[in-house]
Formats: C-alpha cells, sequence, structure tokens
C-alpha cells in the first residue's frame, strides 16, 4: 500500500520533507530547501531502503549545533507515516 507524507520540518533549515512509501520501503523522497547537494544524495541514498533502516541509521544527528537535523527530520516524518498505520 502506498503512503505519502508532507512534513513540516522544525529546528533545521529545510522546510518541509515530502515523502512516499510502499510497503514499508521508500519510493521518493524530496526536501525544500536545506543544503540541495546533500539532500539529493542522501534522498538517493535512501530509495528503496526500508523505512525501520533508514530510521536506524539516521535519527539523532545533528547539524553543527543544533540539536536535530534534515536527516533527523526525516525519521520523524517516518516514524509519523508509520504511525498512521
Amino acid at each position: 500500500m502506498k503512503k505519502t507524507i508532507h512534513y513540516r520540518t522544525n529546528g533545521v533549515c529545510s522546510v518541509f520533507i515530502d515523502i512516499v512509501v510502499e510497503d514499508g520501503i521508500v519510493e521518493d523522497v524530496y526536501f525544500e530547501g536545506g543544503c540541495n547537494g546533500n539532500l539529493q544524495g542522501i534522498s538517493l541514498l535512501i530509495k528503496g531502503m526500508k523505512v525501520d533502516e533508514v530510521i536506524a541509521r539516521l535519527e539523532g544527528i545533528h547539524c553543527g549545533s543544533k540539536m536535530t537535523s534534515c536527516p533527523d527530520q526525516l525519521t520523524k516524518a517516518l516514524r509519523q507515516l508509520k504511525a498512521q498505520e
């Protein structure tokens, strides 16, 4: 089953993240704002990965002195998407 989320980020440079997940696999990710090259790279690297694997690898990453990061915000969005099941 295909699921999508439009997640408003908090405490990072990106403004929102759009995610498409099908059967527990990340199909597509788009970040609006933030470090364009890095976020494109992250989006391509996690395509095809299981949601739980993405969460395990990226959760808790900080950006400089911030207590979160764009990858960490991605995991929050994925957790929210999972909670909707």
